[in-house]
Order: structure tokens, then C-alpha cells, then sequence
């Protein structure tokens, strides 16, 4: 039909169709050639989301990147993977426990206050510059990927007033910085071009790894982690991640041919680059997490001391 509808003129199609034909075919045509025009129009209004992905730089994305894995091996991962995804975070669930009593849940001294109100101002600076790039380089849709949402995530935790919430959200965010540590083992800085998106990278990566995090920490209060042997919100937050990547990320990677956080095909620097990238990632990332997350914890602790007294306001509750 798309042949027939480019014809260049109707004495072209009289002299193919018969003259009961021709009103359906017109009309077909029109209907075809609308649709062409909305979706040209919808990639134009979207161009500054996406137009600047660059497919020729190997792993950003383009059709070679969506033609990685054949169709139907796409589809049986993702759904072997949402189904162990969703299994994990089911069997967990009742797991996930709250302490009873919240530790100090405000920073008693004015230089926690100070460095809290510093950390914030600088992270959501330097969020501020990366967005402002991805909007000057028409990247926009890269905003999707883990490491902005942990540090969007983490100007949360800086901002909002102590509660359960913050509790909960600070201890899935902790199973979460294996991301920001593999970005900063294996850099993806190819389709970095403007000055200053390197630097940004770094800058970045470094104050949601190695500085806010251990900060939080130190606070206490609704920033306390899990015990260290329980691993009940690193498995929930797993499977919470994986749904993330598989149904989220790779549902708009495919649809505009986009690599986010290589979902789609592999990164270059991917030690298991190949067509079953995705298998080893299922397994050596439900090994690293939750190492990394303890290992993590325990350096933290043991390097940084925190504080541990239990107040309910600025009362502290006594004995007997």
C-alpha cells in the first residue's frame, strides 16, 4: 500500500484500480499520509528529548544498537527477568522491617546543619549544570538514567523533614549506589562532547558516592541502614531496580532507539559485551549488590563515626 499511495498521480492509479477501488484507496492513502505527518510532527516536537543521540558512536543507540539481540531472545529475557524481579520483591516484602524507636532524627550541631545545607546547594548545582547540558546537547532522555535518580533521590534526603518515608527511601537508595560505583569503575564518556560534561561526570558521581552518602550516615536518625546481616531491602531493591531497567528503560529505549543505562545493547567498556550481556548482568549484578552494598556500609561505619542518641524530638526518654 505504501507503494501504491506513492504514486504520482491519480492517472497513474486509474489505470491500476477500477473506478469502484478508487475512493477506498484514496482514502487509505490519506488516512496512511496523516499518519506519517503526526508521527514526523511528534519526532520534530521531541527532537530536544532525543535528537541529539548520536547512533554512529558505538553503544549510544540507533538501529544497529535495537537489532543487538533478535526479537524474541529480547522477549524471553525481559520476561525471565520481571518474573524473577517481581519474585524477589514478593518474598521480601513481609521481610522489610522499621526500627521501633527513630535515632536522632534532626543534626543536633550547627555544623552538621551548615554541611547538610552545603552538600544540598552543591548537588543540586551541579544537577542543575548536567541538566542544563543535556538540554544544550538535546539529550534530554539520559535524565532517565539510575545515577540522576539517585542524585535526585539524595536532594530529597538533604531536603525533606524527617519521617518513615525518608527512612525507606534512604535505605533503597543505599542498595542503589552499586550504579554510581560501576559509572565511576567504567566510565561511559564517548558521547560526553560539550566542555565541561566530563568534569561534570565527576563531580557528580563523586558527591553521590564517596561524600553524601557517608554524610547521611553520620546524621543518623532516619539515615540508619539495616543490619548488616540483613539483606531483606538489598533483594527488594534489586528486583525494584531490575523492574526499572526491563520494563521502564527498555520499553523508551526501543521506542526512540536510545541506550539508556545499556539496556538495550551493551556498552563498550562492558567487560561481558556479547549477546548475553543481559544474562551475566541478571547474575553478577544479584552478586554485587548486595556486596557492595555491605561492604559499603561497613567501611562507612567504621570510618565515620555516628551518632547514636535516642531522642523523640529533643527529649530524650530515660529508663524506669
Amino acid at each position: 500500500m505504501h507503494l501504491q499511495c506513492a504514486l504520482s498521480n491519480h492517472t497513474d492509479l486509474a489505470a491500476a484500480y477500477t473506478e469502484s477501488e478508487l475512493p477506498y484507496l484514496f482514502l487509505t492513502c490519506a488516512r496512511q499520509d496523516a499518519s506519517v505527518m503526526l508521527l514526523d510532527q511528534l519526532q520534530e516536537s521531541m527532537d530536544w528529548v532525543y535528537g541529539g543521540v548520536d547512533p554512529e558512536l558505538q553503544g549510544n543507540g540507533g538501529p544497529a544498537c535495537v537489532q543487538f539481540l533478535p526479537p524474541v531472545q529480547r522477549l524471553l529475557e525481559t520476561l525471565l527477568i520481571v518474573f524473577v524481579a517481581i519474585f524477589e520483591m514478593v518474598i521480601t516484602w513481609p521481610h522489610l522491617k522499621m526500627p521501633s524507636l527513630t535515632l536522632r532524627t534532626t543534626p543536633a550541631t550547627n555544623s552538621e546543619r551548615t554541611i547538610k545545607k552545603v552538600l544540598l546547594v552543591l548537588l543540586c548545582l551541579t544537577l542543575g549544570i548536567e541538566i542544563g547540558l543535556k538540554f544544550a546537547s538535546r539529550t534530554v532522555i539520559y535524565l532517565f538514567n539510575p545515577c540522576h535518580i539517585v542524585s535526585i533521590v539524595q536532594i530529597y534526603l538533604l531536603a525533606a523533614p524527617p519521617s518513615k518515608q525518608v527512612l525507606v527511601i534512604f535505605r533503597m537508595h543505599m542498595v542503589a549506589l552499586h550504579g554510581p560505583f560501576l559509572a565511576l569503575v567504567l566510565p561511559v564518556l564517548n558521547t560526553r562532547l560539550l566542555p565541561c560534561e566530563t568534569a561534570i561526570y565527576w563531580v557528580q558521581h563523586i558527591l553521590i558516592y564517596f561524600i553524601i552518602p557517608p554524610f547521611l550516615m553520620k546524621i543518623g536518625g532516619v539515615y540508619t541502614t539495616e543490619p548488616l546481616m540483613d539483606f531483606s531491602w538489598c533483594m527488594f531493591t534489586t528486583g525494584f531496580m531490575f523492574l526499572y531497567h526491563l520494563v521502564f528503560l527498555q520499553a523508551i529505549g526501543l521506542l526512540l532507539q536510545v541506550n539508556l543505562n545499556n539496556v538495550v545493547c551493551p556498552a563498550m567498556s562492558d567487560p561481558f559485551y556479547g549477546r548475553w550481556y543481559r544474562m551475566w548482568a541478571l547474575g553478577h549484578q544479584h552478586a554485587l549488590v548486595p556486596v557492595h552494598e555491605k561492604i559499603y556500609i561497613f567501611i562507612a561505619k567504621l570510618l565515620i563515626p555516628t551518632s547514636n542518641e535516642i531522642c523523640n524530638g529533643q527529649v530524650k526518654k530515660k529508663d524506669g
